[in-house]
């Protein structure tokens, strides 16, 4: 297996670990990246990029980061709070109130109790595992555009204009139901609010500030890939993904990963586009920490990590706004993962001053990868032996 990047004494362990892990889960390609006291320690690349091309896997390869996009969003709501033009408790319905149902669509009248909070959170009232009905809407973009009789596939306003006529699953603020729909939702926001696209407010006041510059919206089809993006491949099918109708009217068949799903309707839950690199940089400006300077104030920071619904035995870990937390030790570990068809990822801030970023070209049938990945970072940061005192982040655009 190919590695790039430069090799870095004292951590070993990941040039061991990953490739070992890759393995055994039949992972084409990969990129791991780790953060200590604000600098970038460690940038390596694994596998392939382009299995048919053997093109290796740079460290500051883009791919597809799934949900972890919703970090981004997360923020990005967060800097309208502090601008002003928002409060968490504020009522969503009048932020979309030009969104219209079908006609002669009845709209759940719990809608008016949704908050920005709620939708942060999880807690919005759309539960897509519900027995008997549960469904993400994102997964039908032909049913969306039919019954709104708007163009298909389904784009992100359509989808919530369907949804407007179709009842919620729960009161809202009642239960954790981990929601896509609801970070879609807060995209329009965002819109709404900042008078801006969401990709371009997000990357003016959240990325390009802290320096990640490449980091954009994905597309669906393979021919409007990014210069630098990896290839995405599924299990067992290589670079001949199960074949599937396109989600593009008139397009007949399609490799699932490429058109068997609308990745730009989820654009704020799922579907922006990043390299290790930028997604610390990302992070060193929300971290709460000072190595690097935080885009938010600290009490919004503390804010959009401070509270949420239990989601470990006994409390012990909770979903705030966009990220999972877990306190230890008197500080707390924040993380996010994000899986699609070809794509495995995961975001880390530990609670001893460490980060890390792993990102991979494919997902599993048979496993958690989300959760493989989290098991086998941990288990490379435990074998490293020295830390490193350069920084690489000027090594990388």
């Amino acid at each position: 297996m190919p590695i790039t990047g430069a090799a870095v004494p004292g951590m070993e362990s990941y040039d061991q670990v990953i490739p070992d892990f890759m393995r055994k889960y039949n992972i084409p390609g990969g990129a791991v990246a780790v953060m200590h006291d604000g600098r970038l320690i460690y940038a390596r690349g694994f596998g392939y990029a382009d299995v048919e091309n053997k093109t290796p896997v740079h460290p500051d390869a883009l791919f597809r980061i799934a949900s972890v996009s919703k970090t981004l969003t997360s923020a990005a709501i967060m800097k309208l709070v502090e601008e002003g033009k928002l409060k968490l408790d504020d009522r969503v319905a009048p932020l979309i109130a030009d969104l219209k149902p079908a006609p002669g669509a009845t709209v759940d009248p719990r809608w008016e109790q949704i908050t920005i909070r709620h939708l942060l959170n999880h807690t919005g009232g759309w539960d897509r595992n519900k027995p008997d009905g549960g469904f993400d809407p994102i997964d039908r973009p032909a049913i969306a555009a039919a019954a709104v009789n708007a163009p298909a596939p389904a784009s992100s306003e359509t989808l919530i204009r369907y949804m407007k006529g179709m009842p919620l699953d729960f009161n809202p603020g009642e239960k954790f139901a981990y929601s896509n729909f609801g970070y879609i939702i807060l995209g329009r926001v965002i819109e709404r609010l900042s008078g801006m696209p969401y990709e371009q407010y997000v990357r003016s006041r959240v990325l390009q500030p802290v320096g990640a510059n490449r980091t954009q919206q994905g597309r669906s089809r393979m021919a409007d890939a990014l210069a630098g993006e990896v290839k995405y491949y599924f299990p067992g099918f290589g670079a001949n993904a199960p074949l599937v109708p396109s989600v593009f009217p008139g397009e007949g068949l399609v490799p699932l990963n490429y058109g068997g799903f609308h990745l730009e309707a989820g654009d704020a839950s799922g579907a922006w586009v990043s390299s290790t690199v930028d997604l610390l940089r990302f992070l060193g400006g929300v971290d709460g920490r000072a190595n690097r300077p935080d885009i938010l104030r600290p009490e919004l920071v503390a804010q959009m990590t401070g509270s949420g619904p239990d989601q470990c035995a006994g409390g012990a870990c909770y979903y705030a706004f966009g990220w999972w937390v877990r306190p230890t030790k008197g500080d707390a570990t924040w993380w996010h993962t994000g899986t699609l068809p070809g794509t495995t990822s995961i975001l880390v801030r530990t609670y001893n001053n460490f980060s890390w970023v792993g990102l991979f070209n494919t997902r599993s049938l048979t496993a958690n990868l989300e959760v493989e990945v989290d098991a086998a970072l941990w288990n490379a940061f435990a074998g490293v032996t020295s830390v490193p005192t350069h920084d690489l982040f000027s090594t990388f655009q």
